[in-house]
């Protein structure tokens, strides 16, 4: 078993989620999420994020304008709906969850019966 591959489903497994929390104060662009995702150690390329984007988008948690920019061509700017809210905060409850379990579970020594 290679270590690689369990480290990358592990930071696939919560990438829908991390998306969704840094369009939670404002809309961005692929780049500016991919630098964030960069600067938090989660390297994700292009091939990766379009797809999810399009996912998230068709189940209606996100949406997305167009808006011009001054340095090339326009940008698509992804944001959440209504219901990305929601969705986040149902997700945020369930990672906390989750990351308190983990935490007892790997940081407890387990009893010997």
């Amino acid at each position: 078993m290679k270590i690689e591959n369990t480290k990358a489903q592990m930071r696939k497994g919560v990438l829908e989620y991390c998306i969704l929390s840094i369009l939670k104060e404002e809309d961005a662009y692929v780049a500016e999420i991919l630098e964030t995702l960069k600067d938090a150690k989660l390297l994700v390329v292009e091939g990766t994020i379009y797809p999810l984007l399009t996912r998230l988008k068709n189940a209606g948690l996100l949406n997305y304008r167009w808006e011009e920019s001054t340095s090339g061509p326009p940008r698509k700017y992804y944001g959440l709906t209504e219901t990305g809210k929601i969705f986040l905060k149902e997700l945020s409850s369930t990672w906390d969850d989750l990351k308190n379990a983990v935490n007892l579970v790997t940081t407890t020594k387990t009893k010997k019966s």
